[in-house]
């Protein structure tokens, strides 16, 4: 007789986990990634492939770990400013893709938490999930005045779990910064605190309670923006219930066409919310993925998650009013003033590299989706540019980064034709002129109207060129630039030749050793030596093939 496979849980799932295991886990599974990034770069394998190759690796391995570890990928995601794209665009698309709990465990809690049995509190009450995470799972139910509820119940011994990994990990931080002066410069001390804080909202219920009041009250005036009413009396900080809402997926572009639904009209109705969320009331859902958004069937946006709230200080607000409409007057020296203020780029003696790179991103890329092919063909002019310039992402930008980049995403899914300029005009044109100092909108209609007389006055391409002209003499930066990728060049081939000529010396040691060995009483070791010096000599192999490539690419790109 054939028997249902059920599905083992992981180690940190299991009611006798220990706190030794679990930091034998994580410290395992740091230096597990350590050694093997080590590995890379010794042997000089930092390809991009490879690099692809340990980012799945890395996501594995969160998932492994759990909740703590997941939530803590899914941040790492937007730090584009700290680790290599390959493993932002993996850790972009990590989900929690954790097995749900039992029905039965999910009850216990339910009943423990308010005080009665299952059928007492619901009259109905559906045992398989409509979805569950890694902090916990959503159940249909019905309660005895008739009113449909979703009934969030988060992970049983969740808050046990999170509590060992913050010292595991505050351990951790402490290990790193102390055997590592290299990563110092990383902060990781204040990015540990930040995640953690933000962590125990999350697994607060009665806090995510509250920022939907809050969001909801911020929107009662808009009713196409919809957030389901929190039913307090069966709600505690480990059991949420909430107003059922039900909706259509709103990346779904063809069953919203097919409801009548135009998906552009939920592009700009989207765009908007988000931005009376971030430069009107400075409260804004942080993680708008497609599974946190729903369209209504009559056309109304809908919003289900709030344990990711995040709040705007006043003054970030009024910078970021005033970077958003200097991208869309593409004004570099007003975007790289206003990011500057707000701690993206550190301030430095000579801005022209920086101010040149913001003039080619906002050339580039404000009407049009960012290609990474794109990137790939700007050559190594651009890359190092880049790479050498003091951009930075405070903790908080990286919420709103990320909240805006996830939203343009889901509206380039729907329509590929979409425009940033275009959506964005309806919101600037509702808004009530104010001239108040310090008032919100006030600022925003004060950059709107600059934004408008910037259109009415634009100068013709002739006279940009000749201002610009003019500019860079002044500035001294219209010169012959030494800085030539000749020398960077060389600098990789003397790098590939110092590299080869160390395994060279680690194949010959080996193979030196292993022939000592063989005839002495230790001839068994002998064997390894050999071993080893075949493989330092197959390195040795590819190292040389690639300098050999190296020196016909730069000969072929010098013609």
């Amino acid at each position: 007789m054939l028997r249902k496979a059920v599905p083992q849980p992981l180690r940190w799932q299991r009611a006798k986990y220990s706190p030794l295991k679990r930091k034998i886990d994580i410290f395992a599974g740091t230096l597990q990634l350590m050694l093997s990034l080590g590995w890379d770069k010794l042997v000089g394998n930092n390809s991009p492939k490879q690099r692809n190759r340990r980012a799945r690796w890395l996501v594995g391995k969160l998932l492994y770990l759990g909740p703590t570890f997941v939530k803590i990928g899914q941040a790492l995601s937007t730090r584009a400013d700290l680790i290599p794209l390959e493993y932002v665009q993996a850790l972009g698309e990590l989900q929690d893709r954790v097995p749900a709990f039992s029905d039965n465990e999910a009850i216990a809690l339910i009943e423990s938490e308010l005080g009665n049995s299952i059928h007492a509190l619901y009259r109905d009450f559906e045992r398989v999930p409509l979805a569950s995470a890694s902090l916990g799972q959503v159940h249909k139910a019905r309660l005895h005045t008739g009113e449909d509820v979703v009934v969030k119940v988060q992970r049983s011994g969740l808050e046990k779990l999170i509590n060992l990994d913050f010292e595991v990990l505050h351990e951790l931080v402490r290990f790193l910064n102390r055997w590592l002066p290299g990563i110092r410069k990383y902060n990781l001390e204040s990015i540990y605190r930040e995640f953690f804080a933000l962590l125990y909202q999350e697994v607060d219920y009665v806090h995510e309670g509250k920022n939907a009041d809050r969001f909801r009250e911020n929107f009662i005036e808009h009713t196409r923006i919809i957030a389901p009413i929190v039913h307090w009396r069966y709600t505690t900080k480990k059991i949420l219930t909430l107003e059922y809402l039900p909706g259509i997926k709103i990346d779904d572009r063809n069953t919203l066409e097919a409801c009548g639904i135009n998906p552009s009209e939920i592009i700009q109705l989207g765009i908007c919310c988000y931005l009376k969320q971030l430069l009107q009331d400075g409260f804004f859902q942080s993680d708008p993925h497609p599974g946190n958004m729903a369209v209504s069937y009559d056309g109304n946006l809908i919003f289900y998650d709030f344990g990711g709230m995040a709040e705007v200080k006043s003054i970030a607000k009024d910078q970021m009013i005033k970077t958003f409409f200097a991208i869309l007057k593409k004004d570099t020296d007003e975007v790289v003033k206003t990011l500057t203020y707000m701690g993206l780029i550190e301030p430095m003696a000579d801005i022209r590299p920086v101010k040149r790179l913001v003039a080619f991103i906002l050339e580039e890329f404000t009407e049009k989706p960012v290609d990474l092919k794109t990137f790939e063909q700007m050559g190594n002019e651009l890359y190092l540019m880049f790479q050498q310039q003091p951009f930075r992402l405070p903790a908080q930008m990286t919420f709103i980064l990320k909240s805006l980049t996830t939203l343009d995403g889901i509206a380039r899914a729907l329509d590929p034709q979409y425009n940033l300029m275009a959506a964005t005009q309806p919101f600037v044109k509702s808004l009530t002129l104010s001239n108040r100092p310090g008032n919100v909108v006030g600022e925003i209609a004060r950059q709107a109207r600059d934004f408008i007389k910037h259109k009415f006055k634009q100068p013709s391409a002739v006279e940009i060129y000749i201002r610009r002209l003019e500019e860079r003499i002044e500035q001294g930066d219209l010169q012959v630039s030494v800085r030539s990728l000749e020398s960077e060049r060389t600098l990789k081939r003397i790098n590939l030749a110092i590299k080869s000529l160390i395994y060279a010396c680690l194949s010959g040691f080996s193979l030196l050793s292993g022939t000592l060995l063989l005839v002495t009483s230790f001839s068994n070791w002998a064997i390894v030596a050999f071993a080893f010096s075949g493989f330092w000599f197959l390195v040795l192999l590819r190292s040389l093939v690639k300098l050999a490539l190296r020196e016909r690419l730069d000969q072929l790109s010098q013609r």
